[in-house]
């Protein structure tokens, strides 16, 4: 081969293609996350639920035992509801 061979193949010799990679765009960096406002504490103007008081029971059982001798007296002909809301009248626990 002559000198004039050699230098043209090293001319026409490609330089490597550059991988995907190294042609990808600068990543931007992440806007840094604006804190949330504070939340403001409402006060709750109802009273916290508490369990089941004695004297809640008591009225309750109260009404299940009349209730239960209302619709015995009728022959249980109604519906339940209206034999518990009569014992609650009766017993001063509800308006009529």
């Amino acid at each position: 081969m002559t000198a004039k061979k050699v230098a043209t193949k090293a001319a026409t010799k490609k330089a490597p293609a550059k991988t995907a990679a190294s042609k990808a765009p600068a990543k931007k960096a992440a806007a840094p996350k604006k804190a949330a406002p504070a939340k403001k504490s409402v006060k709750s103007t109802k009273a916290p639920k508490k369990l089941v008081s004695a004297k809640g029971e008591a009225a309750f059982k109260q009404i299940e035992q009349e209730a239960y001798y209302i619709a015995e007296k009728d022959g249980f002909n109604k519906d339940p509801l209206e034999y518990w809301c009569e014992a609650e009248v009766k017993l001063g626990m509800r308006k009529a």
